[in-house]
């Protein structure tokens, strides 16, 4: 009796995975700049005089409310995609803490979102993380790397995070988060930092693909610039079409939305795309069977944008010329869809 019950459970189990394993055959990556999401702590080890509730942008309790409900308005209506939100990129967080807020919020609490949050050494004090899920995303590993800029030993930002993990028990993803320098100062001045940047991005992609050679690669971030820029395209060696692609060429989906007019941050009434995600080949060209990059979108809701004023049509943000504008981020969401057949 006892074996038999041991045998019964044992094929529940089996079948309750197999159902667990039928049950998804599409998810959502994505990546969201969320503007300064700061809390209302002052920190000393970093930067966020300005947001605190007797700094220049009045950051109190109330304001950091609003920007939480704002976030999980957006991060909630991705997560509803079909497919699901299995991995979301962020970037432009203070810390672990404020991420846990996020996913804490009434809209959010209910996707049961995990946090994989990394302290970097960025002297504006922004970090970047990612939300999982947990039912559909195990974690293997992580690892930072940080960015040195030749001939400039002081220069700090944020550091590239990889995470590695396993999607719905069948695909291991190596994906990177990252946060590339801006180009306060100037184009020209700005430039070097970048291209390192690039540099180290395709280091790292490097190093899983020749690890792993047929390693589903995902690098996303806000690397400010647009796709078309040398620090993306040369540096890291991008492939602009889908086809013919080998398992250790980068492919970035967005450099046809970017050609095609569509931006994720708007500038001096124009589009750009700052928000990239770029795929290996062996996730292009993936086995029957096992997930596949299907395509790529910029995320849009007309409550995201600005109804009104100097700035309509531009993304509803939360600070506009130093002046309060109670919104979401002045950028746009980016995912990819991955599908198994």
């Amino acid at each position: 009796m006892r074996k038999l019950f041991f045998i019964l459970l044992l094929t529940a189990a089996a079948t309750s995975l197999t159902v667990a394993q039928e049950t998804h055959s599409k998810a959502i990556i994505g990546f969201y700049n969320v503007e300064n999401l700061f809390d209302t702590i002052d920190d000393p080890n970093k930067n966020d005089e300005q947001f605190l509730p007797t700094g220049d942008y009045r950051w109190g309790s109330q304001r950091y409310a609003k920007k939480l409900s704002n976030l999980s308005r957006v991060i909630a209506d991705m997560a509803s995609l079909d497919g699901g939100l299995v991995v979301l990129g962020v970037s432009e967080i203070e810390n672990e803490q404020v991420m846990k807020d996020l996913a804490a919020t009434e809209l959010l609490k209910k996707y049961n979102l995990s946090v994989c949050h990394h302290e970097s050494p960025d002297r504006r004090g922004v970090d970047v993380a990612f939300f999982y899920d947990p039912a559909r995303f195990r974690i293997l590993g992580t690892r930072a790397f940080p960015l040195h800029v030749p001939g400039n030993p002081d220069f700090i930002t944020r550091d590239q995070w990889l995470m590695t993990g396993v999607l719905d028990n069948t695909d291991t993803l190596d994906i990177v988060v990252n946060h590339w320098p801006s180009k306060a100062g100037g184009e020209k001045r700005s430039l070097p930092g970048r291209t390192a940047a690039g540099q180290l991005a395709r280091h790292i992609a490097d190093s899983v693909l020749h690890s792993r050679p047929n390693a589903k690669f995902i690098y996303m971030g806000d690397l400010n610039d647009n796709p078309s820029a040398p620090c993306i395209a040369k540096e890291m060696n991008i492939q602009k079409k889908e086809h013919n692609l080998t398992q250790h060429d980068l492919f970035n989906p967005m450099w046809k939305l970017f050609r095609d007019g569509i931006g994720s941050y708007a500038y001096r009434d124009s589009w750009e795309m700052l928000d990239n995600i770029i795929v290996s080949g062996a996730l292009v060209n993936a086995m029957p069977g096992t997930y596949k990059y299907t395509s790529a979108h910029v995320f849009r809701k007309s409550y995201m944008f600005t109804q009104s004023g100097s700035y309509m049509d531009y993304p509803y943000r939360t600070f506009a010329g130093g002046n309060y504008q109670g919104g979401f981020s002045d950028h746009l969401p980016v995912y990819i869809v991955l599908t198994k057949k």
